[in-house]
């Protein structure tokens, strides 16, 4: 087998240790492995299958080496910098970031909904937002059957979304110490603000789920979300309701579900069993529960969708979408 160079960029953040994690419980075909991240972070050791690496200082020179792939996870600020610098010098760079979703030079790739578009790719793939990955996974087989008309997203999103620093601030909180990353205290609280404020209202964070889910979707989908951020370590939860086009029945729409990969139902309400952000946590599919009709329209349905979103949400999903590189 074909064994490939890997660069990880922004190695000792969150995201950045779990690219290891994946890499290595996938077994993906690694020749060599160089660890980069800023100035701060240069030099610290990362155990990666036994062995011991040096994380090395980013710089416009790192690409300089014969590197394959860059798994990028280090903030939209270093990706629109370096991302390009890489990708002139040959290497496939898959970013975490929002940095290049929106461009229409870039595909946005969730593997189980849109494999086919990773080959559109110009040098720079975008891996899309946490809670967009897990939402689109079951909608895309329900928009190619029943014809999706609108979508409304309500997010429950866990504090390691926002990284080592938005665990911090909700184990200080539980602790009566003030918040440092978040505007109030998220311990007993729910803060229905992630990301900067826009002028049309939105935060960030919901105007990326409205955009990305319509570039991965189709353009002319209808799409709102508020999105918030909840006293939960790990995973993400997503309330979905989606009105159709077309007629549908409810034991169909499940077995269209079920049968995406990726992809599990986790819906017994009469013994209590539905998707819970605690049972997603280290696993790697998208749980779906909660499946009824919303008998407020003619043709409407209720989701409950909920994954982890440091692994499916950006590392998995990134590493799904370089194993996807390497199988053609």
């Amino acid at each position: 087998m074909k064994k490939y160079n890997i660069a990880i960029v922004g190695a000792t953040g969150l995201v950045g240790q779990t690219f290891l994690q994946v890499l290595e419980e996938r077994d993906f075909p690694i020749k060599n492995l160089y660890l980069m991240a800023s100035s701060r972070s240069a030099g610290k050791i990362l155990n990666y299958r036994g062995q011991d690496l040096v994380v090395e200082e980013l710089n416009e020179n790192s690409f300089d080496k014969n590197i394959d792939i860059a798994l990028f996870s280090a903030g939209g600020d270093t990706s629109k910098k370096f991302s390009p610098i890489a990708a002139s010098k040959g290497v496939i760079v898959i970013d975490n970031s929002s940095a290049f979703r929106m461009d229409d030079e870039v595909p946005l790739i969730v593997p189980e909904v849109n494999p086919e578009a990773v080959w559109n790719h110009k040098g720079i793939i975008a891996n899309p937002n946490c809670s967009t990955i897990q939402s689109v996974v079951p909608l895309k087989v329900l928009d190619e059957k029943y014809k999706i008309k609108r979508i409304v997203y309500s997010t429950y999103q866990a504090v390691s979304g926002s990284g080592l620093a938005g665990i911090k601030d909700l184990e200080n909180g539980l602790k009566g110490l003030p918040a440092e990353n978040y505007p109030h205290q998220i311990a007993g609280n729910c803060l229905p603000h992630i990301d900067v404020f826009l002028d049309n209202g939105n935060t960030k964070e919901e105007q990326k789920m409205i955009d990305e889910t319509k570039k991965i979707l189709r353009k002319d989908v209808r799409v709102t979300a508020t999105c918030v951020r909840v006293p939960v370590l790990h995973s993400h939860s997503v309330s979905v309701n989606i009105e159709f086009e077309k007629e549908f029945d409810i034991k169909q729409v499940r077995e269209d579900m079920a049968s995406v990969k990726g992809l599990i139902i986790q819906d017994d309400v009469k013994n209590n069993i539905y998707p819970m952000a605690i049972n997603s946590k280290g696993k790697d599919e998208v749980f779906v529960g909660r499946i009824r009709r919303d008998e407020s329209v003619e043709s409407g349905i209720n989701l409950w969708v909920v994954a982890d979103n440091i692994r499916k949400g950006a590392a998995t999903n990134t590493i799904q979408i370089a194993e996807l590189l390497i199988e053609k």
